[in-house]
């Protein structure tokens, strides 16, 4: 059985604390480039494409198949097939099935990573092994064109394995650089931060890509390129906080080499097994579960609602995207100033009533009306990064001392385990409806029930259960 040691204590002197939680904004920064460029934008488009492409240049090999006609003419990636491990699918299907795969192996391995990082004292070599390794599976993307298409799926499987277990170390950080006091200002800053990072990023990357002709440039290599400067953005910007945080949490254990990770899940285990003496930290993960779903999925399908349902060409949509990234770094300090004042509970369900309408507004853009795509899409961004990071925040102040990366694990897990929800209540209620209209608003019960479970959650029960001290402000 472990034993929860006393728990992060964050530096007396101010300046240094600053001086941390600057160095922690740069990872949220460094980080967002992954999300945005390599996984939002990229992504989805070029994986499919090039498996497809393999699949067309088979046909000189194997004759016609679904994808290509006696003349070599490629049809919809629906019917293009691909084989990988033995199984055969529509090329259309492979992205899909990415990142669900990605979401399984991830379930495994981050709560053993938290493990690791509470027991030992080693929180920053695991964030910079994980950076890194995400940092050097995106640049590596580089190198997959058309018969390397195999390469992209093990490195987009490593990325998000980086990625994910990275960020909750990144999390667990969180109570080693700010007073309970400060956490939802540092927290909120820190998201904002991250879309502004991402989004500078992405515009760089989409200036080029469009300039791409000029340049005398394949759209291929130009993506490419883009994959190998997300990676190097992120390891870059990796190197300022592991510069700046300093390890305060006391290990629990004196475990060196293999044994910690043996020890790891021993910590596990027993995490588990404590955690139902904490109900009310669980209501309130389980509440953000509900809503973050709908968070994601209103992101997730939002360019493909606006090109089915609204007829907006791909420059109306990725002018979107930046509009969101950038307004989205304004929402998260906003959401910082007003919980200093009003407390994170009550800033969050104000955030979700925004949600809802915002989500209501989207029922009624008129086809083509671009300008009234772009004021939804910037009242998305005005509560998209301060909803994630207050919740985050106050999620801190009900986590057991010494225990931080092991529920931060589990707080990732849980949005990754319950992110099918809300694309298949919005894929039903489309194909049921024969509207994407209906299946956007359908998404408001997610913003409902989950402002509704988090009214109930006895903020400062949970944290005085959790044994921790309570902030000024609730």
């Amino acid at each position: 059985m472990s034993t929860v040691g006393s728990g992060p204590t964050p530096a007396t002197d101010p300046r240094q604390r600053k001086r941390e939680q600057w160095g922690w904004y740069f990872y949220d920064w460094a980080n967002s480039t992954f999300y945005t460029s390599v996984i939002t934008v990229f992504g989805a488009l070029y994986m499919s494409s090039v498996a497809a492409q393999d699949a067309r240049e088979n046909v000189a090999r194997n004759g016609p198949t679904p994808c290509v006609d006696e003349r070599g003419v490629s049809n919809n990636l629906v019917n293009c097939d691909i084989s990988l491990l033995g199984l055969t699918f529509p090329a259309g299907s492979l992205w899909g099935y990415l990142l669900a795969a990605a979401t399984v192996i991830q379930v495994v391995i981050l709560p053993i990573t938290g493990a690791i990082a509470d027991r030992s004292q080693y929180k920053k070599r695991i964030l910079a092994s994980f950076a890194f390794l995400g940092a050097a599976a995106s640049a590596l993307l580089f190198f997959v064109s058309e018969d390397r298409w195999e390469l992209g799926v093990a490195l987009y499987m490593l990325g998000n394995i980086g990625y994910g277990a990275s960020i909750v170390t990144y999390y667990s950080f969180l109570p080693d650089i700010a007073t309970p006091d400060e956490r939802d200002a540092v927290s909120s800053r820190g998201w904002a931060f991250g879309y502004l990072g991402g989004g500078v990023a992405l515009a760089v990357q989409l200036a080029f890509y469009l300039s791409r002709d000029a340049l005398g440039v394949s759209e291929s290599m130009a993506v490419r390129i883009c994959y190998l400067s997300s990676g190097l953005w992120w390891a870059l910007f990796t190197l300022i906080p592991l510069r700046r945080l300093q390890e305060r949490q006391p290990p629990h254990g004196r475990e060196h080499g293999a044994s910690v990770v043996k020890a790891g899940f021993a910590e596990l285990r027993e995490t588990l097994r404590q955690a139902r003496a904490f109900p009310l930290t669980l209501a309130f993960l389980g509440a953000y579960l509900v809503f973050t779903d709908g968070i994601s999925t209103v992101v997730s399908v939002s360019a493909q609602y606006g090109s089915e349902e609204l007829k907006f060409g791909n420059e109306v949509l990725i002018a979107t995207i930046l509009v969101i990234q950038f307004v989205a770094y304004v929402g998260g300090v906003l959401h910082g100033l007003v919980a200093r004042r009003w407390g994170a509970k009550k800033t969050i369900l104000g955030s979700l009533v925004v949600w809802m309408v915002v989500v209501s507004s989207a029922y009624f853009i008129e086809v083509g009306q671009q300008f009234q795509f772009y004021a939804v899409a910037a009242g998305i961004g005005l509560v998209l990064g301060g909803t994630n990071a207050l919740s985050r925040s106050l999620f801190s102040q009900m986590i057991p001392a010494g225990k931080e990366a092991q529920y931060y694990s589990l707080y990732e897990i849980g949005e990754r385990g319950t992110s099918w929800l809300g694309p298949l209540v919005f894929a039903a209620v489309g194909q049921a409806t024969g509207s994407f209209r209906y299946a956007i608003l359908a998404l408001l019960v997610f913003f409902v029930v989950g402002f509704v479970l988090v009214a109930l959650v006895p903020v400062r029960r949970a944290i005085a259960a959790a044994g921790n001290p309570e902030p000024s402000v609730l």
